[in-house]
């Protein structure tokens, strides 16, 4: 699978929880270009016009490798970290959904940021209760770096400053509450989508100008080293920049923000397969990196 040129990465050394901006590149982190230093990745993207022309000219090459870099989540933290759910063909069919002859709207759920977001290598807990059947969902998420507000389909890419792999956790046996008071307070989309560490992201953000075609691009996650889902964005009921104006329809989407656009055919409730303590998951996205994550016992 093609990897991208470079991403934007954050970093600690040794015992530090400070985290720094740096490069991904070529298996090694190198200290972050110019105009980034003493900053989080939040911060450069609120100053992404002034910063992308000049990382359009940078190169790896010209920093120093970072001795004992450790990769952080790469966002601390976003504002907003927005889901499209139910976008992808393939996977509305496996959930036994009638296919609509024409995509509608996407419809959105929120997971809170600062306590689902993790990163490269970090655990994803199991909840505590019994009976958990948490459940995976490799993505494609979008990184806003300008913002936005009712923004057209033409204008959303606009406003995109890169991409990350994602992995959308859901706890299946939480989507409806256990003792609904009524069909209209049915669905728990905190306890099915907010849980702790819910949300992995990584390994780092690359740049829009890398991905020519985001449109295009091989997705697949792991389990224990075998394949559950194996599709490629071309397979996204509403495309990206749809995905995005309609999000903008919503909420002024603003620099560091987050959409997740779905994911493809696979995930474990299809199959009756969840995710248990020891379990390694990997998302891997064409030009996008490579997302590993320990499944562990809370």
């Amino acid at each position: 699978m093609r990897l991208p040129e470079w991403s934007l990465v954050q970093y600690r050394v040794d015992d530090s929880e400070k985290v720094a901006v740096g490069v991904s590149a070529g298996g090694s982190v190198v200290h972050g270009p110019p105009g980034t230093e003493g900053q989080t990745l939040m911060e450069v993207l609120g100053r992404w016009d002034l910063l992308a022309p000049l990382l359009r000219d940078w190169t790896p090459a010209l920093s120093d490798v970072v001795a004992g870099a450790r990769l952080a989540p790469p966002l601390t933290f976003p504002g907003k970290v927005l889901c499209a759910g139910a976008n992808y063909w393939d996977h509305c069919a496996e959930m036994g959904v009638e296919l609509p002859d024409e995509p509608g709207e996407p419809f959105f759920f929120l997971k809170p940021p600062t306590t689902t977001v993790t990163g490269p290598g970090d655990p994803v807990p199991l909840p505590s209760y019994p009976g958990a059947r948490v459940d995976w969902e490799a993505e494609l998420a979008v990184v806003i770096g300008r913002t936005g507000r009712d923004l057209s389909p033409a204008q959303a890419l606009d406003h995109v400053a890169g991409y990350l792999a994602a992995n959308d956790i859901s706890a299946r046996d939480r989507l409806t509450a256990a003792k609904p008071i009524g069909e209209p307070f049915a669905y728990d989309w905190v306890g099915h989508k907010g849980q702790d560490g819910f949300c992995p992201l990584g390994p780092g953000i690359v740049p829009a100008w890398q991905v020519p075609d985001p449109q295009n691009l091989r997705i697949r996650l792991s389990v224990n080293g075998v394949v559950k889902q194996d599709s490629s964005t071309q397979r996204m009921m509403v495309p990206i920049p749809e995905v995005v104006a309609a999000a903008s329809r919503l909420t002024r989407l603003e620099p560091g923000d987050v959409i997740l656009t779905g994911t493809p055919a696979g995930v474990g409730v299809a199959r009756g397969e969840f995710l248990t303590a020891g379990d390694e998951v990997v998302v891997e996205i064409e030009r996008i990196g490579r997302l590993e994550n320990t499944v562990v016992a809370s």
